[in-house]
């Protein structure tokens, strides 16, 4: 699908990160862009931004683990410009977890799966029937993670689990498109191929109350600046891939009509073959041996 000057996307989680590049990189290409996001003033800051560069911005503060505001969402841009016909489904949390996966605090996993897995499908059943119905040409685009869309950080686990349930959420809506021979094509975006700076380290400051923690924390969250700084102190290598990269990537993905947006990557093809060929196998998961808490 071309993005030309005219059409329009919708992208969740859009006030920073990954989401704002996005933004940016589909107004550079002279398309309207709606902004959606759970923080009011980043996402205020960001439309503005856009806006001051000559873009077409709709923005409006969405919690996408809530339906109705998904649903409302819709409706509103459906009758501010007519159509949509990029859909970014990329807000995300992490869910501030710790500990064995049997201490975790049931709400860790409850917060994470609404934005993570149900904003995603909210974001579908919202909007992608009007972009069959409208029979103009549509792309979605969803936002997986290497940590779990590939194979999971243990460390992570929660987070991993959302992001699997993402890819196989993404495949099934490509089987459901072709099957409609739908104009609307599907992908799934595994950001990197290195570490990104995002808020994502961050996440515990907009999580809502229904979500909150049902006993404190045992240590204190941790930003990406200081694990950074203890990864280095402890002799590895960090690299990061810049946001703007992973925009790209989407909007020449979305181009082209490519399900997997998955950037070369040496590290990830050796967790993908690793991981395969343990299923084919049928033997222990060693890929994981290196990520094995101690």
């Amino acid at each position: 699908m071309d993005l030309r000057e005219g059409r329009v996307a919708v992208v969740t989680g859009a006030a920073s990160g990954i989401g704002l590049a996005m933004a940016r990189r589909f107004a550079a290409d002279g398309l309207k862009v709606v902004l959606a996001d759970v923080e009011e003033g980043a996402l205020e800051k960001a439309a503005a931004a856009l806006r001051e560069d000559g873009a077409v911005v709709h923005a409006r503060v969405v919690d996408v683990g809530e339906r109705a505001e998904v649903m409302a969402l819709a409706e509103d841009v459906f009758d501010r410009f007519g159509a949509v016909h990029v859909l970014c489904n990329n807000a995300g949390v992490g869910s501030g977890a710790e500990g064995r996966m049997w201490e975790h605090d049931p709400n860790d996993w409850k917060w994470a799966f609404a934005v993570n897995v149900w904003g995603v499908f909210h974001g579908i059943q919202a909007f992608v029937p009007r972009m069959i119905a409208s029979g103009e040409p549509g792309h979605v685009v969803n936002t997986s993670s290497g940590d779990g869309g590939i194979a999971p950080l243990p460390s992570a686990s929660v987070y991993a689990v959302t992001k699997a349930a993402v890819v196989t959420m993404t495949e099934s809506l490509y089987a459901h498109l072709k099957a409609e021979d739908a104009r609307v094509g599907a992908s799934v975006l595994f950001p990197g191929p290195h570490m990104l700076r995002t808020g994502l380290w961050e996440s515990h400051r907009n999580r809502p109350e229904r979500y909150a923690k049902e006993r404190p924390r045992r240590t204190p969250y941790r930003s990406l600046g200081q694990w950074e700084a203890a990864m280095r102190e402890a002799g590895h290598e960090v690299r990061f891939t810049p946001v703007e990269e992973v925009a790209d990537l989407v909007a020449d993905g979305i181009a082209a009509d490519r399900f997997w947006l998955l950037p070369e990557s040496e590290h990830s093809d050796r967790q993908i073959r690793a991981r395969s060929q343990s299923m084919l196998d049928r033997a222990d998961p060693s890929y994981l041996e290196n990520f094995i808490l101690d």
